[in-house]
């Protein structure tokens, strides 16, 4: 992605992400098992784990834990925290503290409804005195960069007041950087992304603001690159999952790779990290993105979401990958 890998790095609170390119946090996704084998390929300028339950961490054990553990090749990791009060968020960045997180990232953008309805994500937006607790409080808490990661609030009349309004709540808070998924609450991964918004808000923030949504390589950015004009970073998702290669295409866009070790690799970080149930849904989670890159992904994705067992997951993935499978040069992950 060469419009990235010329853009400035991104500096926040002297923590240097360069290429401003980072990979999503994602539910059941970004775990240390998905990170590590992203870390092989590199390419990116930070991590994000997956959207963590601030009140969980206070029992994990770092050590064990493939939420929370990350290895030194993994370079800058955010830890993203889900959370719906302010009671016990001090001593949970406290605890935080010996795995040196570069930042910690708030989630209010997460719509789904199990997390709405415990205070969290997208409700914590629309609630903007309660998020401006929130976000006071880990400001005092954590020395280092805090970003939030928002959408673009419900759909309706006023959207872009209220969007603008707890944006500006956020910069006054001492946030370092806004990241923003520009669609709506309720459309989650439907209707096209508004990238033209991201641009207009650059123009006027004081802090800097990282593009999320539909990112799957430079083509995208440069189609956008006059709307997109002042935005500071981007951060990649889903293509990240079905290809985790993808970020290393900015330095070596002639990078060869073997899908099928790739998939086999991944299979061992997971059984490295979990127990094999916990491992095949994982594996499970994974596969309709990594699938995609096949053109007859779907026989592969099917036979891995009926397996019982973790070892008849390997098999089936052993037999799939040795018949050398036709594969795809452009993938969609519309649907996912």
């Amino acid at each position: 992605m060469p419009s990235i890998c010329q853009q400035p790095p991104l500096i926040l609170r002297k923590v240097k992400i360069d290429p401003p390119l980072m990979v999503a946090p994602m539910a059941n996704l970004t775990h240390s098992a998905l990170r590590r084998l992203l870390a092989d390929f590199g390419g990116y300028g930070a991590l994000f784990t997956e959207m963590l339950s601030a009140k969980m961490i206070l029992n994990e054990n770092f050590t064990r834990s493939p939420w929370l553990k990350r290895r030194p090749q993994e370079g800058r990791v955010f830890y993203q925290l889900m959370t719906d009060d302010i009671v016990k968020l001090p001593e949970i960045v406290d605890r935080l503290a010996p795995l040196a997180p570069d930042g910690l990232d708030l989630n209010c953008a997460c719509g789904a409804a199990t997390i709405r309805r415990q205070g969290g994500g997208a409700a914590l937006f629309e609630d903007v005195a309660r998020m401006q607790r929130v976000v006071a409080v880990l400001r005092r808490a954590f020395e280092g960069p805090l970003t939030v990661k928002i959408r673009l609030g419900r759909r309706g009349e006023g959207w872009r007041d209220r969007l603008w309004e707890r944006i500006q709540v956020l910069e006054g808070e001492g946030v370092d950087a806004v990241i923003l998924h520009p669609r709506f609450m309720e459309d989650k991964f439907k209707r096209v992304a508004q990238y033209a918004v991201l641009g207009e808000l650059a123009a006027r923030m004081r802090v800097p603001l990282i593009g999320n949504g539909d990112i799957s390589g430079a083509a995208d950015l440069h189609a956008r690159a006059a709307s997109l004009k002042g935005v500071a970073g981007w951060m990649i998702g889903r293509h990240a999952v079905a290809r985790p290669w993808i970020c290393a295409l900015g330095e070596n866009p002639g990078t060869s790779v073997d899908e099928a070790e790739v998939a086999r690799r991944f299979c061992a970080y997971l059984a490295e990290d979990f127990e094999p149930d916990k491992a095949l849904r994982r594996l499970k989670v994974w596969m309709p993105y990594f699938a995609r890159n096949y053109v007859f992904g779907h026989t592969l994705f099917a036979a891995i979401q009926s397996a019982p067992d973790w070892d008849v997951a390997r098999s089936r993935l052993d037999v799939f990958c040795a018949a050398r499978p036709e594969r795809l040069e452009s993938i969609s992950v519309d649907g996912l």
